[in-house]
């Protein structure tokens, strides 16, 4: 970490502390973390506006311009039990890699964001629709529940008070992008993460380029799944 950027974040926490106001995320810790794909630094934070405890993977010097990043929602089915429903395990892996193999780069790992934001059991219920016929945003508006109701202001305060000035941002969803733009992080390029398509996720990820606008090409043309 540059010591300048930790002399600017010790300041902006100085300053809210003397307005009795808490920072929107406040860095807790950092602490070393070897894992299969190489050694990362993990930076875990407090987000004071919903009190979910965040944390951010980052290797190597990741200030400044062009950072490799992914901003990753949790899911507990795809990234701890390796579900074929989804394929938010096989990126995340992927990111790591990524990562690693860049030599600088991040990935925040945003709890909260189960479900798209609605939480694991009714992503579970919504599952159980989709098994019934219905597409993963027809199953959401089926339980009277937001189609996407993830935020990503705390990832972008993460991003910031890492130094991160500009990212190339690991999503196939425009909307991602969007949104951290909207909270003030420059998305100098959106770097495809395309995972093969299974027979338990062809529909899922189909209707995700259909309904929710995901840059997802490499499905053109898929023959031999349901």
């Amino acid at each position: 970490m540059d010591p300048d950027d930790d002399a600017v974040r010790n300041l902006r926490v100085a300053f809210d502390d003397a307005l009795g106001q808490k920072p929107g995320v406040e860095r807790v810790v950092e602490v070393r973390l070897p894992t299969a794909y190489g050694e990362f630094l993990a930076v875990g934070y407090l987000d004071h506006r919903s009190g979910i405890e965040q944390v951010a993977l980052v290797h190597g010097d990741v200030a400044g311009e062009l950072t490799l990043a992914r901003m990753h929602s949790e899911c507990l089915t795809g990234d701890a039990f390796a579900s074929t429903h989804c394929e938010c395990g096989d990126q995340l892996s992927a990111a790591l890699r990524a990562i690693v193999a860049e030599g600088r780069g991040i990935l925040v790992y945003l709890q909260g964001h189960e479900g798209r934001g609605i939480g694991l059991l009714a992503k579970l219920q919504a599952m159980k629709l989709q098994e019934g016929g219905l597409d993963t945003v027809e199953a959401n508006i089926a339980l009277g529940l937001p189609v996407d109701a993830r935020d990503y202001g705390a990832a972008a305060e993460i991003l910031q008070d890492l130094g991160v000035r500009s990212v190339r941002l690991m999503s196939n969803n425009p909307r991602k992008r969007e949104a951290l733009v909207r909270h003030g992080v420059a998305v100098a390029e959106q770097v495809p993460l395309l995972m093969p398509p299974r027979a338990e996720n062809i529909r899922y990820l189909r209707a995700k380029r259909e309904r929710l606008d995901h840059d997802l090409p490499h499905l053109d043309g898929v023959t031999g799944l349901s």
